[in-house]
């Protein structure tokens, strides 16, 4: 499909059915259209973007983002896919921490460790549409969903929209924000996984090439938890100030942070602390296709995931089993293990304060690396 400005084709929002929940309960599917030709379908499950159409250096439409046709491998086969995740991205040792004196337990749902919130975190939430619904020439949308006090171990009621605006010049915007009536901690993220050749491409995305904007990155123990070190990129294969083919450096078996991990899956240090505005932090080229994908963040951190678990146990939207190194993770958010860091810095949100993440996705083609 040739990507050019077409006047009838205006930006608008369109809504669907996706699927039915056990319990009986509806999810939707709303996709964001441009005027370009570019398409985002976003579920409520999960608040997870589903689908992400955007044109090669020819102007042919692919879908870049991994996931499923319907709901069901959704429910069946969790693996994040394109899921909004929280209370607390990423892991925190023994899902233990202490908040104002009071100990907290999360239930652990990776080893020992507690997991993107636990295992009934934001990403199993059937999320609600915000009414008004955008008008169909508004390329842009808002989810809520309410965190009861208690919920997974975590304190406080918590109210978080997550919000999704294609823009004219093929840029996914996505602002998480949250309060809360407790003290609490918040640190929420979104796990698309991407492979900008199409998820329905025999080609993995380890032949990506990939800029990291980090001087540091957080070295982690067997089960992925940080050291509490923060490690200069120089001289390892963390760095990637420069654009490196992620493909050259996944198997670096005389790398004891890569045998780990089983490949990439750790954070690097992108800021000191949050931001007011976003600025880059990663830029992802796809030679084959010419895509290119730039990730901005207000957030101090990028968890980089080269998808060392996919099991081929799911299969995606073109009928492919998933495999491992068929996309990659790129997170924005704060450390890992922050709670029990104090040198991290603090997730900590009060009453009267507003947590915001904004992660914003362009895509180009024909750039260089």
């Amino acid at each position: 499909m040739p990507h050019t400005s077409d006047p009838v084709r205006a930006s608008r929002v369109t809504r669907a059915p996706f699927g039915t929940l056990p319990g009986g309960e509806t999810v939707e599917a709303i996709t964001l259209a441009n005027a370009r030709g570019m398409k985002v379908t976003v579920i409520t499950y999960g608040a997870s973007i589903q689908a992400v159409l955007v044109p090669d250096s020819n102007g042919d439409l692919a879908d870049v983002a991994l996931g499923h046709a319907l709901l069901g491998p959704y429910l069946l086969q969790p693996q994040y896919m394109g899921a909004t995740v929280g209370r607390v991205a990423n892991r925190i040792a023994r899902g233990r921490f202490t908040l104002d004196g009071r100990a907290c337990q999360i239930p652990a749902n990776n080893g020992p460790n507690a997991l993107h919130g636990g295992p009934h975190g934001f990403d199993k939430a059937n999320w609600k549409v915000i009414e008004p619904f955008p008008q169909s020439d508004a390329a842009r949308m808002t989810l809520g969903h309410v965190s009861p006090d208690g919920d997974q171990g975590f304190p406080g009621t918590l109210r978080i929209t997550a919000s999704y605006e294609l823009t004219e010049d093929d840029a996914l915007r996505v602002e998480y924000c949250a309060v809360t009536d407790r003290a609490t901690l918040v640190n929420i993220s979104n796990h698309s996984y991407w492979n900008l050749a199409g998820e329905g491409s025999s080609e993995g995305a380890m032949d990506h090439w990939l800029t990291i904007f980090a001087e540091h990155y957080l070295p982690t123990d067997a089960g992925a938890i940080p050291t509490g070190e923060i490690r200069p990129v120089a001289g390892t294969p963390f760095d990637f100030r420069a654009p490196v083919q992620i493909g050259a450096r996944v198997r670096d078996a005389d790398d004891e942070q890569i045998r780990i991990g089983r490949g990439y899956d750790h954070n690097w240090v992108v800021a000191g602390t949050a931001l007011a505005e976003p600025k880059l932090v990663a830029r992802v080229l796809h030679p084959g296709s010419g895509r290119m994908m730039e990730v901005a963040s207000n957030q101090p951190g990028l968890q980089f995931y080269s998808g060392n678990f996919l099991d081929a146990t799911s299969s995606g939207k073109s009928g492919r089993l998933y495999r491992m190194g068929d996309a990659l993770v790129l997170e924005p958010q704060m450390a890992p293990d922050t709670p029990n860091q104090p040198s991290f810095g603090s997730i900590r949100l009060d009453p009267g304060e507003v947590y915001r993440n904004i992660i914003i996705y362009r895509f180009t083609t024909g750039g260089a690396a």
